[in-house]
């Protein structure tokens, strides 16, 4: 019975903390990835320039 409530648990909250946590790590490289190829296809352009501007001030 307890090796049923521990399967359990594991199915309900480990499996799907562990996907979603590996899709964000997946994302994140991804986008870091893409990211610099997008700055090195219009280094020297006018939205190069405007993407690294920064607003805040």
């Amino acid at each position: 019975m307890t090796g049923t409530v521990i399967i359990i648990v594991l199915l309900l909250v480990v499996v799907p903390v562990a996907i979603i946590m590996s899709g964000l790590l997946a994302s994140g490289v991804l986008g870091q990835l893409l990211q610099k190829d997008v700055d090195s296809n219009h280094e020297g352009s006018e939205l190069f320039e405007i993407s690294q501007k920064d607003f805040t001030e």
